[in-house]
């Protein structure tokens, strides 16, 4: 049998706890433990188990979807013990019973989850529903979690359909200004999803599971009067996830006015499928067409390859794919059925998409709460509406606002796209290109960037993105801001003044036309507007004490 162990060179600290990924060689391999303290004791009946065991202190060994393919889904744990050793001791002394070990890094140990963070948990302790809430983890949520969970000082609005304020995920923290009609439910999945509440041993966990809900009805389009009552009265965030295809400039007007007032607005693009569209990439949908305003559409993001997924359809016999990381869309096929070849995006499967769109999330399998509350079931979306991923972005700028509450439209707006994971790359996305934003969001790297912009004692990084179009204007008061494989050509405006330094590093391109610009400032007499928020025991978690 092969056994495989990766392993990453020692801190030049001794490590309490030693992190660690271990694969099993069946589903139906479970170890079998009892916690006496803060330890596991092993209770099986497989004595070399049980010698290795024995020589080590285990703090947690469990299953978990983190790290995990569809292959490997259920036969990978996740283990904290005192030393690093025991994982090679693992895998040559019971490789009848794992076949894998990987040290996890200290840098992914930054990491924070609630006590309802579904099948992914990891050091937190899932004691509510038992879902696969995967599409958090490719957010980075746990890395953003690290340093906010949200504040009940930053409010999201929700202008969504009809919410109860005395529900388990909203009690406590939500304000409702008029009546909304239910909408099957619709409020309760973006509220839940924006902002329900976490570590409540209920449910599953909002993006931002902290912050505070404003409540309001959805449409008057032409005013937007409902998203101004909130702006008015403080809202940080407004959710939209509705829209309509005419443009009014009261409702830009109002747009800007509460931009003014300090309210971000997040809205889906809408789910016209791309192939049912006459004047593809010019259909817009408003508000998220919007000026100032984040427009969010679709991108899959459950498996890594391709082959992590590969289905057949039973009446044609044609295979296709489902769901597979940074593709747009939901559904790949494959030309002349030949699955080692290039994909491609069935486009039905594309909902609306124009250059007015500005960052992508997770589409399918999102935990849909309004059907538990109408039904009693849980279920999940399956098809890519927008609806569902625009809260996952207003729980993103919610974290981003508990942790410095002092950044504006524009800071927000770039530090979404600059932290977002590319998908220019993948080639089955080119006919779409330019339709689809920054790219996939990740809320992790968009939290710690806001932390290191303002940390004098860190470095903030800006990589691995091309952008031709689009205003960048940061400010930065950490040690050094480096860029570095990174290009803003053409139409693209970069505005960076820091306190410090700023480096430019390998393959970068700095390269506007006339209708583009890079202006890079050193002030060193730039001083914080306001101080981090930090989540309480930063820098701490469960299993990780970092060194001074």
């Amino acid at each position: 049998m092969l056994l495989c162990f990766i392993t990453s060179f020692s801190s030049v600290f001794s490590q309490e706890y030693s992190w660690f990924y271990l694969r099993a060689n069946d589903t139906l391999i479970e170890p079998k433990f009892e916690r006496v303290d803060d330890v596991l004791v092993y209770i099986g009946d497989d004595l070399k188990l049980k010698s290795v065991l024995d020589q080590y202190t285990i703090y947690e060994f469990k299953k978990t979807f983190r790290n995990a393919n569809k292959k490997n889904l259920k036969k990978t744990f996740f283990v904290v013990s005192n030393k690093e050793e025991i994982v090679k001791d693992l895998l040559t002394k019971t490789a009848h019973l794992f076949e894998f070990g990987e040290i996890i890094d200290e840098d992914d140990k930054k990491i924070f989850e609630p006590n309802d963070y579904g099948n992914t948990s990891t050091i937190g302790e899932n004691i509510a529903w038992k879902t696969n809430l995967d599409y958090l983890d490719v957010m980075g949520l746990p890395k953003a979690w690290y340093y906010t969970t949200g504040s009940k000082d930053i409010t999201i609005g929700i202008s969504d359909g009809g919410i109860d304020s005395t529900n388990t995920e909203f009690k406590n923290k939500t304000k409702l200004f008029n009546y909304s009609r239910l909408a099957k439910g619709h409020g309760y999945s973006i509220a839940a999803t924006a902002a329900g509440q976490g570590d409540n041993g209920f449910g599953f966990t909002g993006v931002c599971y902290d912050c505070s809900i404003y409540g309001s009805s959805y449409g008057k389009t032409k005013t937007l009067s409902n998203l101004m009552e909130m702006s008015k009265a403080g809202a940080d965030v407004i959710n939209c996830s509705w829209g309509t295809t005419k443009y009014y400039q009261t409702a830009q007007d109002a747009i800007y006015e509460m931009i003014d007032n300090g309210t971000i607005i997040v809205a889906s693009a809408h789910n016209k499928k791309w192939i049912k569209t006459e004047n593809k990439g010019e259909l817009r949908y408003y508000p998220a067409s919007y000026d100032k305003v984040i427009s969010v559409a679709t991108v899959m993001h459950r498996y890594e390859t391709v082959l992590d997924y590969i289905d057949i359809e039973e009446d044609n016999g044609n295979y296709f794919a489902l769901n597979i990381r940074g593709y747009l869309g939901r559904t790949l096929g494959f030309k002349e059925n030949d699955t080692l070849g290039e994909p491609f995006i069935h486009p039905i499967s594309i909902r609306t998409l124009n250059s007015d769109v500005d960052i992508l999330g997770p589409g399918v399998g999102l935990v849909r709460y309004g059907q538990y509350k109408i039904n009693n079931k849980i279920k999940f979306s399956e098809y890519g509406a927008t609806s569902g991923i625009a809260p996952l972005i207003s729980g993103t700028v919610g974290l981003m606002l508990s942790l410095q509450p002092c950044l504006n439209f524009d800071e927000v707006d770039a530090i979404i796209k600059l932290s977002a994971v590319n998908i220019d790359h993948i080639k089955a996305n080119k006919p779409w290109e330019g339709y689809y934003g920054a790219g996939m969001i990740n809320a992790g790297n968009a939290v710690e960037m806001v932390y290191k912009l303002m940390t004098e004692t860190d470095t903030a990084i800006i990589q691995n993105q091309s952008f031709s179009r689009w205003d960048f204007k940061l400010t930065a008061l950490s040690k050094k801001v480096v860029i570095q494989n990174q290009k803003f050509t053409n139409d693209a405006t970069l505005n960076l003044t820091a306190k410090n330094r700023i480096v430019i590093g390998e393959n970068t391109v700095l390269k506007p036309n006339t209708n583009g610009s890079i202006i890079l400032k050193i002030d060193p007499t730039l001083e914080k507007e306001c101080e981090l928020q930090l989540r309480e025991g930063f820098p701490n978690n469960k299993y990780y004490f970092p060194k001074e």
